[in-house]
């Protein structure tokens, strides 16, 4: 009689609940998991584990549902906490399987271990686990799945010594159902549906949950039951209202002042999906005024922690719904829809000028992969997303090294959609080792590098708060389209307006991924 081993219970687990595509960069304390791969089994290589994790992020994100990551040890663990902390902040429903040295060694400090391994990525996981006893670790990974989906979702952690793997096991790995999400208490509905009708200019401020939780439909429909005026919440990871909707104001920045400025003219202001609110920027003005708020989340902790506010407590899907249960047709009047920049001229390779044309060029149900941060004010000025089934990605955290394998992740996850990323040059730098995966699994992205050759948000934040002599800011020198070639992509190089419109019409037709080096000129205008 064969015996079944840990692993074979848990990858029949990882079957059940559909967990088939594992990304990963291995070590040696991960053999044991990858030996005898399964034919049914997809395994995303990856040279870094930092880009590793971004993919599985974002792949997570275009298909909405839990990706898994298997990392080495503490040292591939530890290369990947800056993209992990993204996936926290994205509330990405990530499972990191980490390996670990044999449990017959650990006593001895071995070459590998993990010290405290589960504590090694907290508290950016929602929870972390290095299972008691072998047997244990179908278990463990069952309930980092439903940690990982549960609203809000999130990154989970489990270390798994290599040893365990091949220990015998007559336990049944159990699959259950994903757990769906919550409704409002009805009583605070109410009391939010009595505030709107008394309200005369209401607004609704969006974030990613809204998007991610699948509820764009439901917000659209009210917000053009309520005629309020729609903001994008500040530092927001997914577009959560069609940009060229006439409800659309804009967006609002990470400063308590300039928010308060944007809301000053509403009487009542609704945050779906999103904290109330992101601050990055202290302008020296205190707590300025901002209008009453609800705030509808499911996110315990974001409740807890808002400064002023009515909340509650929901998924936004379900939450939005409720109140299209009970608010009527309003009469009021429209806000007056959002006034866009004229379109540039295009005598010089601006920003702005990349972004009209492509905006122009965007395929239909196209996914934007956005990690430019110097030039995030123009991308919205220019390139409005209109395409809210995760038409748009990026980082609710900061932490740079999305772009590129955000932009591999998104394609694997959405075979069937044109994936666009937009990366600054100093950003690339931290995940480019993802076009070799691109060029490995052929896929037909288009990235495109914003090149001003210098870290521009880190200087142009320091001019705007009086900073002299800040050093380290300038780059250049960087042949992007001869990193692409050497990795197998193709490499195309824009020094000219004219060359835009050609260039990137043959990129975005073309079939193989292919990167696209566009030397901008310098743009002064802040992210926030």
């Amino acid at each position: 009689m064969i015996k079944r081993t840990v692993l074979d219970a848990s990858r029949e687990l990882l079957r059940e609940l559909g967990l088939t595509t594992v990304f990963g960069n291995p070590g040696t304390t991960e053999v044991p998991f990858l030996t005898d791969w399964p034919d049914d089994f997809h395994y995303i290589l990856g040279l870094q584990e930092s880009a590793v994790v971004a993919m599985a992020d974002a792949y997570a994100q275009a298909t909405r549902q839990a990706a898994i990551v298997n990392l080495h040890s503490a040292g591939g663990v530890g290369h990947g906490l800056g993209s992990l902390y993204t996936a926290y902040r994205n509330r990405t429903p990530l499972i990191v399987l980490a390996g670990q040295q044999s449990r017959s060694l650990l006593p001895h400090d071995p070459f590998l271990g993990a010290m405290d391994a589960p504590e090694f990525p907290k508290p950016y996981v929602k929870w972390s686990i290095e299972p008691a006893t072998a047997e244990d670790v179908p278990a463990a990974l069952s309930r980092a799945y439903h940690v990982a989906t549960q609203a809000p979702s999130g990154p989970v952690f489990v270390s798994v010594p290599a040893d365990d793997w091949t220990a015998t096991t007559e336990r049944p790995a159990i699959s259950r159902p994903r757990i769906r999400g919550f409704a409002p208490d009805p009583e605070a509905v109410a009391e939010l549906a009595a505030a709107l009708e008394a309200a005369e200019r209401p607004a609704i401020v969006v974030g990613g949950a809204v998007d991610q939780d699948g509820a764009v439909t439901e917000t659209v429909a009210l917000a053009e039951r309520l005629n309020a005026a729609v903001w994008v919440a500040p530092m927001s990871f997914r577009c959560s209202f069609p940009e060229n909707h006439p409800l659309f104001q804009g967006f609002l920045d990470p400063e308590r002042g300039t928010i308060s400025d944007k809301l000053a003219a509403h009487d009542l202001v609704v945050v779906l999906g999103a904290p109330a609110f992101t601050y990055h920027v202290d302008r020296g003005r205190g707590e300025a005024p901002l209008p009453p708020l609800f705030i509808v989340s499911d996110d315990e902790h974001l409740l807890a922690r808002a400064y002023e506010g009515t909340g509650i407590r929901t998924t936004p899907k379900l939450g939005v719904r409720a109140l299209l249960d009970v608010v009527g047709q309003s009469t009021r009047p429209a806000p007056a829809p959002l006034q866009r920049p004229a379109k540039p001229s295009g005598d010089k390779l601006t920003a702005d000028f990349v972004f009209s044309t492509l905006a122009d060029l965007l395929p239909d149900n196209a996914i934007v992969v956005e990690e430019a941060p110097s030039h995030r004010g123009v991308m919205h000025d220019h390139l409005p997303i209109t395409q809210t089934d995760t038409g748009f990605l990026t980082i609710a955290s900061g932490t740079l090294g999305y772009g590129f394998p955000g932009t591999v992740g998104a394609a694997l996850g959405s075979p069937d959609r044109k994936v666009i990323g937009v990366i600054g040059d100093g950003s690339s730098m931290y995940g480019i080792q993802a076009l070799w995966t691109a060029a490995r699994q052929d896929l037909p992205v288009t990235i495109l590098i914003m090149d001003n050759s210098e870290y521009a948000a880190v200087r142009i934040f320091g001019d705007s708060i009086g900073s002299e002599k800040l050093p380290s800011t300038e780059l250049g020198g960087i042949d992007f389209a001869a990193l692409a070639a050497s990795m197998g992509c193709q490499g195309v190089t824009i020094t000219e307006p004219a060359g835009l419109v050609p260039g990137l019409t043959a990129a975005l037709d073309d079939k193989r991924p292919t990167l696209v080096h566009i030397r901008v000129t310098s743009s002064e205008e802040s992210p926030y």
